[in-house]
């Protein structure tokens, strides 16, 4: 039987189709080790990375799992003077997630939402399913229906 995630029973509740990923969770796994391990184009495959800003405000970032979050963009997208990522001990009791399997979708608070622009260009994403070792695909769109994620240039 197919274990299901909180993301899942969301996306299932909205009725919105998804293609479920799984890899074995081996430690020293990165973004792009795991995009290879489960067929996914890595330029479409994306981590979730949570931040806060200087007003203490937190924020949601999707970048493509290759790249890394550039923070003076993330700061003018956000109106912050400054963003810094958060510690990962504050992960968890924030958004109800592990390192490694947090998603934009079902975290504890709804918090501002943003996605590399590049994702415009992937017929669909690859993210989190909220627990380590799975992945959900789907189409940009589709998650816009579940949280409203605003695009944006956080990459180089």
């Amino acid at each position: 039987m197919e274990t299901k995630t909180n993301v899942m029973r969301i996306l299932d509740g909205r009725k919105l189709s998804y293609t479920m990923r799984h890899y074995t969770a081996e430690s020293g796994l990165n973004g792009v080790d795991i995009a290879q391990a489960i067929g996914v184009n890595r330029d479409c495959a994306f981590k979730t990375l949570v931040a806060k800003g200087r007003s203490s405000r937190y924020f949601v970032f999707m970048i493509p799992v290759a790249k890394e979050l550039d923070l003076k963009k993330a700061a003018q997208v956000t109106g912050e003077k400054s963003i810094e990522m958060i510690k990962a001990k504050e992960l968890l009791p924030l958004t109800g997630y592990v390192h490694g399997g947090c998603s934009p979708i079902g975290m504890k608070k709804t918090f501002p939402t943003y996605i590399d622009q590049s994702a415009q260009s992937c017929c669909t994403i690859c993210f989190s399913a909220g627990k380590v070792g799975y992945q959900v695909e789907m189409p940009l769109a589709s998650l816009q229906k579940v949280v409203s994620v605003q695009v944006a240039l956080l990459t180089e």
